[in-house]
């Protein structure tokens, strides 16, 4: 693999991370919804769902979601499932905003919330599976170690780019939520978001 191919493979990824899409929307959302410390673990856990794609991709098992229409909806709905899950547990606990001291959510629950939704979505697979080959010199035995390569390349930019957005969002949070009643708003909001991803993933198309 050439510096110049490795150079726009970075390249295409930041903006392909840069532009607007569900990821980037439910990272804002934690980080105005919970401060950047929420975001940012949110992120991390989020990008550690590419390892998975990744290793899927470089063995072929992403194949399996572009052959069957059944795999690919069971992953879909699943993932869909676990966002209104999010959504109607964030209305009724009301613990999106403003939690009390000591009463944030562990890290580890952050982590493996972003984590969750990036592994359940189809089509990330498939775009890890179409988009990696393109920056890929051709040779048999090439092929695994180099889609690890770009794979990896992706995840560590993709969390400089999420963790700043998180750092941002919640600095947002910050202000907006100084101001009284914005917090139960907030809320609403954070719920929808959950809903609107949901639905938005349970009716995408192979």
């Amino acid at each position: 693999m050439s510096l110049s191919t490795l150079l726009c493979f970075i390249g295409a990824s930041m903006a392909l991370t840069l532009a607007p899409g569900p990821d980037n929307i439910f990272v804002t959302a934690q980080g105005i919804a919970r401060g950047r410390r929420a975001a940012i673990i949110t992120a991390l856990g989020m990008c550690s769902g590419i390892s998975i794609h990744t290793v899927a991709a470089a063995l072929g098992i992403s194949a399996l979601f572009y052959s069957s229409l059944l795999a690919f909806n069971l992953v879909k709905y699943a993932g869909a499932l676990y966002l209104f899950y999010l959504a109607v547990k964030t209305v009724r606990h009301r613990s999106a905003i403003a939690l009390p001291h000591g009463e944030e959510l562990p890290s580890a629950a952050l982590f493996r919330r972003g984590f969750i939704m990036n592994v359940l979505n189809p089509k990330v697979a498939l775009f890890f599976l179409a988009f990696l080959p393109q920056f890929i010199t051709p040779g048999p035995h090439r092929f695994p170690l180099q889609m690890l390569l770009l794979g990896a390349i992706f995840m560590v930019q993709a969390i400089v780019i999420f963790s700043a957005i998180g750092w941002f969002s919640g600095s947002i949070g910050r202000l907006l939520l100084s101001r009284p009643g914005m917090a139960r708003k907030f809320d609403l909001l954070t719920a929808g978001v959950f809903a609107t991803l949901g639905l938005r993933l349970a009716l995408i198309e192979r």
